[in-house]
């Protein structure tokens, strides 16, 4: 039976040299208490230290708040670090990029379900996700700094043919948070905005012969959960924390609580908010273009997360003809963007977070929409690791792997001023960033390892690049736009040009749109 103590008594609790697993994304499932009482006790005492942490997704609020917690305390606390999405925890992030900690990066679907090979007694996950990019032991395997040497991820021959093997271990402490703890330790979910990885880290946890600790908002008596609806089983929970604050206890990154994201209500579709009419939107519009009636979705952080709301806008009802999804396990609704990401208003569904991932990596989705960092002449994308913004690739490898359509999209040059209207779009400051390189820094997507029959496209608000036959190709040019000036003269390649190069369509450059129904209907 659970044993109810402080956070302070937990951070007393855990070991030096101990591997610590975490489970949820954003601030979903984050135990912000317990993750502050840790770093006090380093500060204080020096223990506990030398921590292996193992995260999936971004962890944090891209401030204050989540793992970047275990960074406040200074070069120490945390020795080795390995998640998904690492951009959001500053202080952590820092210490790697001064070579202060070693840390890897996996794709984030290899990580939430490495954590059940471990439970089930298995030694690691095998599969083709990562074959190519930056986590391929023959490119980088996956590590994210100089001082990181320890190899995770190993090639591997299997039936003649290529996987990475991704090793398991032994998993000391779970941190995790749920919503309700009853007096026997069993766990609900209720206002979390999904279901998060915890189930699997707690067993992987508890059968490693670790310990389990889990933060939660509230207390009940024992015997009144209903049993579906306990998400961690009491059998696994060694500890549990009530935290003190609801500051301790934030639903998504922006917001303590919204009942539409886990829930308890839904949101008529007019309460949600519209983009405003900028080159952001235009990008959105495009990519709509391509989303067909009955198409399975995946939407990606940032620019790709708005194009619900570009669908919802030009006709509500497409919402119900189409199923959005994240890569959290939210399926249907509306995917929110950030500060609320891996939350969406009114799902269908809520699946478990690696079963999501189950369904996408056995090619479950019509389409994804994912951001686009800088590309380069065979169609690599880099969004993991540009400039000195060390992030890691999220859901972004394992969802690029086995999709047969996907959209990468973004501006077509950092920090440019451009103004869109009356059926074009006009240059008013040119931007200081390309985007478009001879060679990316990083390979999050592999453009030579793209599937067969896999179509790729590049949306810009300038232009629109397809791969093919393994080179970025130029397909559409935006109106206003002068190819050799405004595109070709801002590349650091020159791209194939296709001989039916098309104008995007005009209507997108107009304050209101109104002609998705042209190719959502087809």
């Amino acid at each position: 039976m659970a044993k109810f103590i402080t956070a302070q008594e937990a951070a007393a609790l855990i070991p030096d040299n101990a591997t610590v697993g975490v489970g949820g994304m954003g601030l979903a499932g984050w135990p912000e208490e317990i993750a502050c009482a840790i770093r006090d006790r380093f500060k204080e005492t020096g223990h506990p230290c030398n921590l292996d942490v193992h995260q999936g997704s971004a962890m944090g609020d891209w401030k204050e708040r989540g793992i970047t917690r275990l960074g406040e305390a200074g070069p120490g606390l945390v020795t080795k670090w390995s998640g998904a999405h690492v951009g959001s925890a500053f202080a952590l992030r820092d210490l790697a990029l001064q070579n202060k900690l070693q840390c890897w990066c996996f794709p984030q679907g290899v990580i939430v379900n490495l954590w059940r090979e471990i439970a089930a007694g298995r030694p690691g996950l095998i599969t083709k996700v990562g074959l190519g990019t930056y986590v391929d032991p023959r490119v980088q395997g996956g590590k994210m700094n100089e001082c990181t040497t320890e190899d995770r991820v190993e090639l591997i021959n299997f039936q003649g043919e290529e996987y990475l093997f991704y090793k398991g271990f032994k998993c000391d402490v779970a941190l995790l948070r749920g919503t309700v703890a009853d007096e026997n330790g069993n766990i609900t979910f209720d206002h979390e905005s999904f279901i998060t990885e915890a189930l699997p880290v707690a067993t992987a946890t508890h059968n490693s012969g670790g310990i389990v600790i889990v933060q939660v908002e509230y207390l009940a008596k024992k015997g009144t959960f209903k049993p579906k609806d306990v998400k961690i089983p009491g059998i696994l929970v060694d500890y549990v924390v009530q935290a003190t604050t609801q500051d301790a206890c934030w639903q998504t990154e922006g917001i303590y609580y919204e009942p539409a994201f886990s829930g308890q209500i839904k949101k008529p579709m007019d309460a949600i908010e519209r983009m405003k009419f900028d080159e952001r939107k235009i990008i959105c519009r495009r990519c709509a273009a391509e989303v067909k009636k009955g198409d399975v979705i995946n939407v990606g952080v940032g620019i790709p997360a708005d194009m619900a709301k570009v669908i919802n806008e030009e006709n509500p009802t497409y919402i119900d003809q189409i199923t959005m999804s994240t890569e959290s396990g939210m399926v249907g609704g509306v995917p929110s963007a950030l500060p609320h990401f891996g939350a969406a208003y009114n799902a269908e569904a809520c699946i478990d977070h690696g079963y999501m991932f189950d369904f996408i990596n056995g090619g479950g989705l019509s389409m994804t929409c994912l951001g686009l960092g800088e590309v380069d002449e065979d169609g690599n994308n880099n969004t993991s690791f540009l400039g000195k913004m060390m992030t890691g690739p999220g859901g972004f490898i394992d969802i690029t792997r086995a999709t047969p359509k996907v959209l990468f999209c973004g501006t077509f040059m950092g920090h440019a001023k451009l103004k869109p209207g009356n059926g074009k779009l006009e240059i008013v400051q040119e931007g200081d960033i390309r985007k478009f390189v001879k060679k990316v820094k990083q390979i999050t997507f592999a453009g030579q390892y793209a599937e067969k029959g896999q179509i790729v496209l590049y949306i810009t608000e300038r232009a629109v690049f397809e791969l093919r036959n393994g080179k970025v190709t130029l397909i559409e040019i935006a109106p206003g736009m002068d190819l050799e000036k405004d595109i070709l003269a801002n590349m650091d390649f020159k791209p194939e040009i296709s001989p039916d190069l098309k104008l995007m369509d005009p209507a997108i450059f107009c304050e209101t749109w109104g002609n998705l129904a042209s190719t959502f209907e087809k």
